[in-house]
């Protein structure tokens, strides 16, 4: 299938379906429950979860493959919204160029950075990544305001001077002054509701051709990994030295693979852009850079789908559990006596609502000792659990009796 094997065309499957019915997934308890806001399923944080996941993905492109770790990969994801921001305002509304653009200038980025950073390696490299990073962030902020426009950042208008302001069926409606960014006439804002007794469910244009971009990039990095190419940076991981023994030049396919995963940020930066037409400097600071870092760890580095699982698992903790206030523990514990749920709100509420920072140390420290690998080494020693006890159970009964009676 598309030149996968069977497990790669199994995963890509499975993420595609995870996509698919989000909606779905993500909306377990019918609206009204107290359970009902634990729902992830609205349109804006289903794109959030994809955007990031195309982050993360391109991040373990660089991390997961050659343990090249970055603090800087903040600078390609600002950059790639600013960039598609333009576009949204000098070309057309329509979001395709937008996506474009910033795919390439944050390429183009990339390369200068890599060129230099590339120069060093281990913490070096790091802190080489993170003072470009630094620095986009205050030109950005204060320097290029005229091009960023600062603190205040932009977004779209209608007075914007648009070459193009029809191409392929931009700019259909607007909300207030805001144009709506748009693909042939479908508006990314477009919502459409699907109600059943309890169950509400919200399907949004915008969170499918993000996640129809994310399963491209997705499938991109599979091909990556299983080619040449992929293997020689995975040498690299293993013993990079020893490669320049041989005489072999590893810096040519460090900088492709830099640049690779630099695009992949300016990618996310574009359908940021593209989805929410309003961009400030904040994307390009060094917390975005440990947010994907965190991501692509908590997931699993260099597996393939570990660094969506790990963006979901951030932006779910960042957009749901940390909305969870003491009224919401007093309702939860209220089954319990007056004195029991006095202590018990006391003992949790640390670590919900703006708290919600600990309880995430505390899952990344449980991760980082007992599961190296992840949420995804996570979920392969559950199924191996599972298989041993099917095969456990497998040998009870009157062939298990026959095994172990001793020999006549």
């Amino acid at each position: 299938m598309l030149g996968l094997n069977k497990k790669d065309a199994r995963l890509l499957l499975i993420v595609a379906g995870m996509v698919l019915l989000a909606p779905i997934l993500l909306n377990p308890f019918p609206e009204g429950s107290a359970m009902a806001q634990f729902n992830a399923g609205y349109p804006d944080l289903m794109q959030r979860f994809v955007i990031f996941g195309i982050f993360a993905i391109g991040f373990n492109i660089l991390f997961g493959l050659t343990g090249y770790l970055s603090f800087g990969h903040a600078a390609f994801l600002g950059a790639g919204s600013y960039a598609g921001m333009w576009m949204l305002k000098l070309l057309s509304i329509n979001v395709i160029p937008a996506i474009i653009l910033s795919t390439v200038v944050a390429g183009i980025i990339a390369l200068c950075i890599g060129w230099i950073s590339l120069r060093r390696s281990g913490i070096y490299f790091s802190i080489l990544t993170l003072a470009f990073a630094q620095m986009a962030f205050a030109l950005a902020a204060s320097v290029l305001t005229p091009i960023t426009g600062g603190e205040t950042g932009l977004q779209t208008n209608l007075n914007d001077p648009r070459i193009f302001p029809e191409f392929l069926g931009g700019g259909s409606s607007v909300d207030g002054n805001i144009p709506k960014p748009s693909l042939f006439g479908l508006e990314m804002t477009d919502s459409y509701e699907l109600v059943l007794g309890s169950w509400e469910w919200t399907f949004n244009w915008g969170f499918y051709l993000s996640g129809l971009i994310m399963l491209c990039a997705f499938y991109v990095a599979i091909r990556i990994f299983r080619s040449p190419f992929g293997l020689m940076l995975k040498a690299v991981k293993s013993n990079q030295q020893r490669l320049n023994y041989t005489g072999l030049n590893t810096k040519p396919y460090m900088l492709a693979c830099f640049v690779i995963s630099g695009m992949y940020a300016g990618l996310a930066g574009g359908l940021m852009a593209a989805m929410d037409p309003q961009v400030g400097a904040e994307r390009m600071q060094w917390t975005a850079s440990g947010e994907v870092v965190l991501m692509t760890i908590l997931g699993g580095a260099g597996t393939l789908i570990g660094p969506v699982l790990g963006a979901g698992l951030i932006k779910y903790f960042e957009n749901i559990f940390s909305k969870i206030n003491k009224a919401t523990l007093e309702v939860w514990f209220g089954i319990f006596p007056d004195w029991m749920t006095d202590l018990l709100v006391t003992i949790v509420y640390p670590f919900i609502g703006k708290g919600w920072h600990l309880t995430l140390g505390l899952i990344f420290m449980a991760i980082v000792i007992f599961l190296p690998g992840g949420l995804v080494q996570g979920g392969q020693k559950l199924a191996s659990f599972a298989r041993r006890d099917r095969k456990g159970g497998g040998v009870e009964g009157p062939a298990a009796d026959q095994r172990n009676t001793p020999a006549e």
